[in-house]
């Protein structure tokens, strides 16, 4: 099923506010992405140009690059969010719980939400069976936290045109691969609908710094521009403020504390509340009921 099936174009405009929480005017979704990048395939993601210009296996300077933010990142990022007593949504690949098995039971003591990731960081396309690496992700998941996650991203936001149907099949609940809106909304699958949760490619640390090269306090200022905007709008409508950041990333020395700087700010404003994906996707299933109807009226 493509896209457009999937989910129909209403433009935000034609749609009623989605009810607010009480006193809430921007909902600020803290995501961390903590992966396994696997010696004996090429590396997820590169810095430093190959010698020569090919590269070779095992690729081990960006292997090591990655581990660093295992091994040190994540402690500096979780740190900031403990201090300030904000729970973030760990996007997980299954083989954390037991390559990284240090970082699952911290993030579980800490109360924050693990969302699938699949197994290990591939593109989902390159899976021979994806709907196997599903199961198997969600029932580590599982077996680790005591419960199944309810979301799902997929490393780089890679899906075929059957991965919605194969994750809904797998009982989850909402996707952040589909960046398509500031409000959380349905997407239709052979199971039933699930949530396309707001997520984000811009103030995601990945095409910030690494994609488009820029300077570490361009996360501050582009987070605060972001937040500007969707707090005025929040007047209005509750917005979504989704921040992504991997440990590799954010959590080096020269970075954290743009970091840092934007969860405090954020933090003293009246009317922000952080939330994990599940506490919004249980707030959006109370509230999407005037949305869907409108739908149906516009429909018919």
């Amino acid at each position: 099923m493509i896209p457009s099936k999937r989910l129909p174009y209403v433009p935000i405009i034609d749609r009623p506010p989605l009810k607010p929480p009480a006193g809430v005017r921007l909902i600020v979704w803290p995501v961390v992405n903590v992966e396994v990048w696997d010696i004996g395939r090429p590396m997820p993601r590169q810095v430093l140009p190959p010698p020569t210009h090919v590269t070779r296996l095992p690729d081990f300077a960006h292997w090591a690059w990655h581990e660093y933010g295992n091994r040190v990142g994540f402690w500096r990022i979780k740190q900031a969010l403990d201090e300030l007593d904000i729970k973030a949504s760990l996007f997980t690949n299954g083989r954390i719980c037991t390559d990284y098995a240090r970082i699952a039971e911290e993030s579980l003591k800490s109360g924050w939400e693990f969302v699938g990731h699949s197994w290990d960081q591939q593109p989902t396309h390159v899976e021979k069976d994806q709907r196997a690496m599903i199961r198997r992700t969600v029932k580590q998941i599982k077996a680790f936290t005591g419960k199944a996650p309810v979301g799902w991203l997929a490393p780089g936001l890679t899906e075929t045109l059957f991965t919605p149907d194969y994750l809904a099949g797998a009982g989850i609940k909402y996707i952040a691969d589909w960046v398509v809106d500031d409000e959380p909304c349905d997407i239709q699958t052979r199971h039933g609908k699930v949530v396309a949760m707001p997520y984000s490619v811009e103030l995601n640390d990945i095409a910030m710094m690494m994609v488009q090269h820029h300077s570490a306090a361009e996360f501050e200022s582009r987070c605060m521009d972001q937040f500007e905007r969707l707090y005025e709008e929040g007047a209005e409508r509750v917005k979504v403020m989704a921040i992504a950041v991997h440990p590799y990333i954010s959590g080096v020395p020269h970075r954290i504390k743009y970091f840092e700087n934007v969860f405090r700010r954020l933090r003293d404003e009246k009317g922000v509340v952080f939330w994990t994906g599940n506490r919004i996707l249980d707030w959006y299933q109370r509230a999407r009921p005037a949305g869907v109807k409108l739908l149906a009226r516009r429909k018919s």
